[in-house]
């Protein structure tokens, strides 16, 4: 008979929520604040567009570790250890490799070492979802309670770095912390120092120790035959077949190039236009309201897709990638502008990501749902943002003509940009495809 702490129902909600705010803490601690810390410490001696490509070299190491985490889930982790095991160890790698990245000095070494920190960290975004879903004893019901908690620890991460932070900056560091620090903490933006990698390191170091903790997680693959093809949803390219699928395929590939300049330089930009003075929170702050009404629209979405259908949502998602640089565009004077631009992020992603992942599920066969789910990911979290990552820094290039930022030409060009994809998806997509309430909830 099975030790009670190791049944399905051990575990309470309450530990794999803690599990999944600080999964996305340590991600959300740094993400966001990286382009801009980026453009301050290796600024001195290079061109704006080489600071460009250093930013988005060092957002591309995501996208290439998100291609990379399926094969390890797939051949390592689900076949060997435990999966708190694995996340355990991972998050300890991840611990170290984080403190060097915030330790770099040169932004090749900064390069190489986050991209062994992703190596280490995105393969334990499939496996906190797998630990959940063993210990869960009705997944459907319950994992969603507590995936919101990885959300709200984003959001955490974000005030953490835009407003209790810049506190401690004021307040005056420990010598000890203080030794430790580099970029610039004048005017207190936590932002431009390496402050949020120190924090991401021992968020990290903190979970890994958690996850040991956890109840266990057998590996589910052991002794399973081994596809590559399978692990990357290579052999869902039969999908592409239906021009519908095809045509949405394409178009999410094509979508999250214009999408990676977010991720990128949002943060960059509303804090270069002044938001701290116009609202007195830092950018990172003001960046969470992004995921804020991410939470907000996601509760409205079973509305809005069985009144709507899924063609509608996803060109609404779009639309609204289009709206929110054109605001960009024309907002840099103006808080509301600023403020809403970064808002329409859950329009943004709900509508057209998770849309997507509903449309996804409803059209492959059930033999080939996750491999057409990976597939999607691969062409999008993968192929899509790490291509944006290499044409942002050559757009900016091209239309600087002065010593300032090409600020507002470039939110337009993006803009442009989503705006053909959107149309083009518009005109082909051809699927009156309606999701039953079942598949909506």
């Amino acid at each position: 008979m099975k030790a009670a702490a190791e049944t399905p129902t051990a575990a309470p909600m309450t530990r794999l929520g803690v599990m999944m705010f600080l999964e996305f803490f340590v991600w959300g601690a740094w993400a966001v604040p990286m382009g801009k810390y980026l453009a301050t410490v290796f600024s001195e001696g290079r061109t704006k567009a080489a600071v460009d490509t250093i930013i988005g070299q060092a957002y591309g190491t995501s996208s290439i570790a998100a291609i990379i985490a399926p094969l390890f889930v797939g051949l390592v982790a689900d076949r060997f250890l435990p999966g708190q095991v694995v996340r355990g160890v991972l998050h300890l790698l991840g611990a170290g490799l984080l403190y060097g990245v915030a330790r770099a000095t040169d932004p090749v070494s900064f390069y190489w070492l986050l991209l062994a920190s992703g190596l280490c960290y995105m393969p334990t975004l499939a496996l906190v979802n797998s630990v959940s879903f063993d210990q869960l004893s009705e997944p459907r019901k319950q994992f969603p309670l507590v995936r919101v908690w990885g959300t709200i620890g984003w959001i955490a991460a974000g005030i953490t770095v835009g407003s209790l932070l810049p506190r401690l900056i004021a307040d005056g560091f420990p010598p000890a912390l203080e030794s430790l620090m580099l970029g610039d903490a004048a005017g207190g933006d936590a932002g431009k120092t390496n402050l949020p990698f120190l924090v991401a390191a021992a968020t990290s170091a903190i979970l890994g120790l958690y996850c040991f903790t956890l109840p266990n997680s057998p590996p589910k693959g052991k002794g399973e035959p081994v596809s590559v093809a399978k692990l990357l949803g290579l052999d869902a390219v039969a999908l592409m077949k239906s021009p519908a699928f095809a045509t949405f395929a394409i178009a999410s590939f094509l979508i999250c190039i214009p999408l990676a300049v977010y991720y990128s330089k949002a943060n960059e930009y509303i804090s270069a236009m002044n938001i701290q003075e116009m609202l007195g929170l830092g950018s990172e702050t003001v960046m969470t309201f992004g995921q804020m009404s991410e939470i907000g629209f996601m509760l409205l979405m079973p509305l809005f897709l069985a009144r709507y259908g899924v063609k509608t949502m996803l060109i609404g998602g779009m639309l609204a990638w289009v709206a929110r640089y054109v605001l960009f565009a024309y907002g840099g004077q103006s808080a509301w502008m600023l403020v809403l631009a970064v808002v329409l992020h859950g329009i943004c992603y709900d509508f057209f990501f998770v849309t997507g992942q509903l449309y996804t599920d409803h059209v492959a066969p059930k033999s080939l749902r996750a491999s057409a789910q990976g597939l999607i990911a691969l062409l999008t979290y993968g192929a899509g943002m790490y291509v944006g990552n290499l044409v942002f820094p050559l757009v900016a290039g091209r239309l600087a003509t002065t010593d300032a930022y090409p600020w507002q030409p470039f939110w337009l060009t993006f803009a442009i940009a989503a705006a053909v994809v959107m149309v083009g998806f518009a005109l082909a997509f051809r699927d009156p495809v309606k999701l039953g309430k079942e598949e909506i909830a």
